[in-house]
């Protein structure tokens, strides 16, 4: 049987979600909490990686077993095990053919920055900071330019070990909540360290430090440096990727109780 699994994290006491040898990883949490469920080992397949110090609120997994188990026992037998940092949200059986990493569609990351002059003591963790006035129009002006496919080279990590750097940027938007600005970026996949370096690209845009079509020439140049400082990790969110309707998962944001505990005798 292949099972789907969804959970969300708190990114800043891992090395990241793939198993390290140096370091604490969400992947090992996972897969200890998952083979102390099915009393037998379980290896995971994620649909996308997360670097050290960034978040999920939904980061999809796939694995096999032959051990059975309810929807409901994966959820609940591993929230038992798992870090505080760590927590299951859903679970559903899933055909042989699914894939957590090859049957997104897109993949979806925010970028988080609180904007005052003053530093947060209050989520810092999930936040980066900018203690200058940022012009979010400004911004949204900016990543306008990054829609579409492109040649990502300007925003690729030195150590991106991807074959390509051409991506599709589906979707894009800057928007402010009060003192929040929020930086939403779907694509069919991304490249090591993309939108941290977007982000990071930004924000001299939102300073005016640059106008909105540096961004369009940072992406012509084809060369990280050509762009802006990498922005901070505790300000990014993978939110989650998107697969074929037919697969039924539930939706963002999730329910906060399952259909058959509406009722449940309080």
């Amino acid at each position: 049987m292949r099972f789907a699994m969804a959970f969300e994290y708190d990114g800043q006491p891992y090395c990241g979600w793939q198993t390290q040898s140096h370091a604490p990883s969400v992947q090992d949490c996972v897969e200890a909490a998952l083979s102390k469920v099915a009393d037998a080992p379980i290896k995971v397949v994620c649909s996308g990686r997360t670097d050290s110090g960034v978040h999920a609120v939904q980061q999809v997994i796939h694995f096999d077993t032959d051990v059975r188990r309810s929807p409901r026992s994966w959820v609940l037998g591993c929230n038992v095990s798992l870090p505080d940092s760590v927590s299951a949200q859903w679970a559903c059986e899933v055909d042989a053919e699914f894939s957590a990493r090859f049957s997104a569609i897109t993949r979806t990351y925010r970028y988080t920055i609180i904007n005052r002059w003053t530093r947060p003591a209050l989520g810092r963790h999930q936040q980066s900071w900018v203690r200058y006035p940022l012009d979010h129009e400004l911004m949204q002006q900016g990543a306008n330019f990054l829609l579409g496919k492109h040649d990502f080279s300007s925003f690729r990590a030195a150590h991106c070990q991807a074959h390509h750097p051409v991506r599709t940027i589906s979707a894009i938007s800057v928007k402010r909540i009060d003192k929040l600005i929020e930086i939403d970026i779907t694509a069919n996949a991304f490249l090591y360290h993309m939108v941290r370096n977007i982000a990071g690209s930004l924000i001299p845009v939102g300073r005016a430090q640059q106008t909105p079509e540096w961004i369009e020439k940072i992406l012509q140049y084809r060369s990280r440096a050509a762009a802006g400082k990498t922005a901070p990790p505790e300000g990014l969110s993978y939110i989650g990727p998107r697969y074929p309707a037919r697969y039924g998962f539930p939706g963002r944001p999730l329910a906060a109780f399952p259909a058959d505990m509406v009722n449940v005798a309080r």
